[in-house]
């Protein structure tokens, strides 16, 4: 049964806004802070889109570069090893309403990747045989590896897509589409941002302690792992490399306009902020990125006007 337009006008609009009727501040750790960052999810959740989608046929220009962007064979299986690991650690948390919102964020991993697949189905673009996923051994790890890798994708994403639609190269049925998704990744990493700050005030001093170095540990990994290809294996063992960068580097292949690094930049922290605005401001934003970014900033001169 599909429902009708309204229906899904409203559950995307929900799926944009939310306040907590809770009074006074949401402290991280607290029983408050931990309801209401769950009761967020759940409510915002969007049983509709993107799950319902009609492809638009596009003109040849506009198929060929969408076929021609580098990001499919790993977008897929990004999205297929945040699902399992996502999974993974929900299995490991006691608590149930953070158990159910980390299981559900899972499920929502998933529905990317059938959406994916059903695109690049649609379109006729090539991917490698998926090699089978690998269950963790380190749930911790494997989550806050998804989680921050995340909140920095997602952060250079909105201001990609932003690009795509101002660049006019890709028709609006297919921003359109893609809308939905791009939403429900803020909401992942918002999530996200408020799991960390919930998780590390559960936890003592020695606990404490060990969990920054990880976290640590991570965002080492993860800047050694965006400065190199990444190199996977598919299903019949042959390897294939992929620009892990594409978010950062990417803006040439969504415009047909010379966009500056300055320019890209201030405009992926405007995006990031408007994608979050409906939400509680008592929720923690994830803040890494945009920190960094704002320093960088200073130190970055005008784009040349031509």
């Amino acid at each position: 049964h599909r429902p009708d337009p309204a229906t899904v006008d409203v559950a995307d609009r929900n799926a944009r806004q939310w306040t907590s009727s809770v009074t006074g501040p949401l402290k991280p750790g607290s029983d408050a802070h931990r309801r209401e960052m769950c009761r967020m999810f759940r409510e915002t959740f969007n049983p509709y889109r993107p799950s319902v989608i009609e492809w638009p046929v596009l003109e040849p220009g506009a198929l060929e570069r969408i076929v021609s962007l580098p990001i499919w064979d790993i977008a897929v299986q990004t999205e297929g090893k945040a699902r399992l690991r996502m999974a993974a650690y929900a299995a490991t948390i006691d608590e149930p309403d953070v158990r159910n919102a980390l299981a559900l964020n899972a499920w929502e991993e998933n529905r990317h990747k059938e959406v994916l697949s059903r695109m690049v189905a649609a379109y006729g673009i090539s991917l490698a045989s998926e090699a089978p996923y690998v269950y963790p051994r380190d749930a911790e790890w494997a989550y806050l590896v998804t989680g921050y890798s995340e909140c920095i994708d997602s952060f250079f994403a909105f201001g990609l897509f932003e690009v795509a639609q101002r660049s006019g190269l890709f028709p609006p049925e297919l921003i359109d589409t893609f809308e939905p998704v791009m939403q429900e990744e803020c909401r992942h990493i918002l999530l996200f941002a408020n799991w960390v700050a919930w998780h590390r005030a559960q936890l003592s001093w020695w606990q404490r302690i060990r969990f920054e170095l990880k976290v640590a540990a991570v965002w080492a990994f993860l800047g050694w792992e965006r400065m190199s290809l990444a190199r996977t294996l598919d299903a019949d063992g042959n390897e294939h490399k992929h620009d892990n960068n594409f978010t950062v580097s990417g803006a040439q292949a969504v415009s047909s306009v010379d966009i500056g690094v300055r320019e890209l930049m201030m405009l992926c922290l405007a995006q990031s902020e408007r994608r979050f605005a409906g939400y509680d401001r008592r929720l923690l934003r994830p803040g890494t990125m945009p920190r960094l970014v704002r320093f960088a900033l200073r130190f970055m001169r005008a784009d040349k006007t031509k």
